[in-house]
């Protein structure tokens, strides 16, 4: 039987929902975000250590993401952004990513990050 998997790291959220589910080998990242620091540079870096842990929590890594979603409150932050991911992603293969300008995020967040990875797929 299969079944889905909460996958959390104890983070607050907010609204109903998981921070991250699988099945099988296939997670869902919700969307991330830290608001318990200021700047577009901390908070990208703050959002991509969740992304971290809450992969980590499901057994995978970075190297399993397939796809990268990015949400930015302004968009003139997308060469900040870029540069931070690039180091963060270091040598494993860049996911398939798409990344917005809106209007609002939550808690008065810069930047969202929502992911999709395979467990196990590590660039194969």
């Amino acid at each position: 039987m299969t079944r889905k998997l909460k996958i959390d790291t104890g983070g607050a959220v907010f609204g109903p929902y998981s921070p991250g589910i699988s099945v099988k080998e296939h997670i869902w990242l919700s969307g991330q975000v830290d608001v318990s620091v200021e700047g577009i540079e901390a908070q990208t870096r703050g959002t991509l250590a969740k992304v971290d842990g809450l992969l980590a929590a499901a057994g995978s890594s970075k190297s399993d993401l397939v796809k990268v979603t990015i949400l930015l409150a302004d968009i003139g932050f997308f060469s900040t952004i870029n540069e931070i991911y690039s180091e963060w992603l270091g040598d494993s293969m860049p996911p398939a990513r798409a990344t917005y300008g809106v209007a609002d995020l939550p808690g008065g967040a810069l930047i969202e990050i929502v992911c999709e990875a395979f467990r196990g797929c590590e660039g194969a």
